[in-house]
């Protein structure tokens, strides 16, 4: 008799254990749920549990209180950006006044007699003009590209019209600075749901971007997947410099009159547009790779 009842106690026990373990289990799987759909949308809802397993409600009482800082320190990253942004535009258009004074004052200078030394200075102070007033309006579409919250309106564009356009309008630039682009498309056409204005701005910067690093060369392919990439000789970079193309303001030396922005507002077109941007470098070649899959 005995040692059916103490089988029984213990089948009793361990029943006992595994529904507890269930119970556990299930606690955890809420929590990780919840946690998940707390991480991944804008919402100061706590953790709540059906569970009252007193292990499981301090763990979410701890994750609660880490999201609630989580959210105090994005907002107030949020709002901190928000008003960079905000401060970055303001500063663009304020100096665009004065920059428009310098440079008629020097064209008013240039129609005058000038003597050698005047010349070489009003030529320098000419060319820092230009640069000023280049990142000035850099400034202004970065601020613009970065802080609009509108979704983009998306329409079908054909990819091979939309490339040989863009090379075409560059093609007088490339040329004249000694750049002699090779274009390849597939003779199907490949068609994306894009903004075809930001697209063609995305196209424009990475192609003035091949300009300022090519070492004569320029090849562009375009493939049925929607992947367009941007390959050229680039002896004047190294696998560091090309990791940093797409930061805000990196500028390389060889780079004249270069904002760095360029490259960051391709960048954040092309992900408004469900797109990925990305530079590799191999062997002395730079690849700038622009990729729109096709929708799912």
């Amino acid at each position: 008799m005995l040692p059916w009842l103490l089988c029984f106690v213990l089948a009793a026990a361990a029943a006992v254990q595994s529904i507890r373990l269930r119970l556990l289990q299930t606690s955890l799987d809420e929590i990780s749920r919840q946690l998940g759909e707390r991480l991944s949308s804008d919402t100061n809802n706590p953790i709540f549990l059906s569970s009252r397993d007193p292990h499981a409600r301090r763990l979410a009482a701890a994750l609660n209180v880490q999201l609630k800082e989580l959210r105090r320190q994005r907002q107030r990253y949020e709002n901190g950006d928000r008003e960079l942004k905000e401060a970055v535009t303001n500063i663009s258009h304020d100096l665009r006044t004065p920059l428009t004074a310098i440079c008629g004052y020097l064209e008013l200078l240039e129609r005058g007699e000038k003597t050698r030394s005047l010349e070489r200075s009003l030529a320098l102070i000419a060319d820092r003009a230009e640069a000023m007033k280049l990142l000035t309006e850099e400034l202004l579409r970065y601020s613009v590209a970065a802080s609009s919250e509108e979704v983009p309106a998306l329409k079908p564009v054909d990819l091979n019209a939309a490339v040989e356009e863009a090379v075409a309008s560059f093609y007088g630039a490339l040329t004249e600075g000694g750049v002699t682009p090779r274009i390849s498309l597939p003779d199907q056409r490949v068609t994306r749901n894009l903004d075809r204005a930001a697209l063609s701005r995305v196209l424009g910067n990475l192609l003035n971007n091949a300009l300022k690093y090519s070492g004569g060369d320029l090849d562009v392919v375009l493939e049925l997947d929607g992947t367009l990439t941007l390959s050229n000789a680039a002896a004047g970079l190294d696998e560091v410099q090309v990791g940093r193309l797409f930061d805000r303001f990196y500028t390389v030396e060889t780079a004249r009159h270069s904002t760095g922005l360029g490259l960051s507002i391709a960048r954040s077109l092309t992900e408004r547009m469900g797109g990925t941007i990305a530079a590799r470098y191999e062997e002395g070649r730079l690849f700038m790779v622009l990729r729109f899959p096709e929708p799912d």
